[in-house]
């Protein structure tokens, strides 16, 4: 029963944000504090001493920004909010609760969960100029703008890695529980999508506009093709490494949470309709996925 719950918490999670979106304001609050809660129990399952980036993490990093690359660039021409909202969906890194998901799926979550940190910590660096450059705050300098990214972004991604090793060498009872309970993360996964649905569909009942129509469907489009491509081309590059679910849930399952935040806060904010879209993709693709496996595991 517990297991029956759980495939199907993600999608529940996401209609009853739509469904109570009305009430959401209350607790968007929260967000960043999930953020921050969820990276710090991924964190605490790493062995510093067994974390090793090798070149599967490496090929699968040269792929997602590639591919960020390439999806900004050929929609750049066409719209600049469309560019950027899809841009974030391939940009950001992989979900925290991707080590919980790729388990269920019988991949590695070593391996994903150290991607998921080198994945992090790219952004971190990374993120702050991209954002500046492209974001859409005229009021601002590119100074003014990296500063205001920087003081707020990378504290977020950073600090719980910090917070995790501190508790390792300080704290060792509180360390050990959450590296021993990785599923409290999933629930918050669950909450924070329950968050941010709600979130985006208030967002966009409040500043819809019949004018905005074709970029939403632009933008809702151009997640579910990206969401599809990474998943195939996680798996993709997975196979050379001979662990297929490992790369498709690195690549495809993606911390949107992050994502619609970095839109809201950075970009045009209609361009967190698409991270906000992607929330559906990758979690119906997660859900078929988990589905299909325990299906199959029952079948055998």
């Amino acid at each position: 029963m517990r297991q029956k719950i759980k495939d199907w918490m993600l999608p529940v999670a996401m209609l009853g944000g739509a469904v109570f979106y009305k009430w959401i304001g209350h607790l968007t609050f929260l967000s960043p504090f999930l953020i921050f809660a969820m990276l710090t129990i991924t964190y605490c399952r790493i062995e510093p001493r067994t974390f090793r980036i090798g070149r599967f993490q490496w090929a699968l990093l040269a792929v997602q920004m590639a591919f960020a690359a390439a999806v900004l660039l050929a929609i750049m021409p066409f719209s600049h909010t469309v560019a950027t909202g899809v841009f974030i969906c391939v940009f950001v890194p992989t979900a925290t609760a991707a080590p919980v998901i790729t388990g269920m799926l019988g991949g590695s979550i070593a391996h994903v969960a150290t991607y998921s940190l080198l994945c992090n910590l790219a952004v971190a660096v990374a993120g702050p100029v991209i954002l500046a450059a492209i974001g859409e705050h005229p009021e601002m300098t590119f100074a003014e703008s990296f500063h205001r990214i920087c003081s707020s972004v990378l504290p977020l991604l950073t600090l719980p890695l910090i917070t995790a090793f501190v508790l390792r060498y300080s704290c060792r009872r509180v360390h050990d529980y959450l590296a021993d309970n990785q599923s409290l993360s999933f629930y918050m996964w669950a909450v924070a999508l329950f968050i941010v649905v709600g979130s985006s569909v208030s967002f966009i009942i409040r500043n819809f506009d019949p004018s905005h129509i074709g970029q939403i469907a632009a933008l809702v489009a151009g997640s579910m093709i990206v969401c599809i491509a990474q998943f195939a081309l996680g798996r993709k590059v997975g196979s050379r490494f001979a662990d297929k679910v490992t790369g498709g849930q690195s690549l495809g399952q993606k911390n949107t949470v992050l994502a619609i935040w970095l839109a809201l806060t950075y970009l045009n904010p209609i361009a967190s309709v698409a991270p906000a879209a992607y929330v559906a993709w990758h979690n119906s693709v997660n859900s078929w996925q988990l589905i299909r496996h325990h299906r199959h595991a029952r079948a055998n």
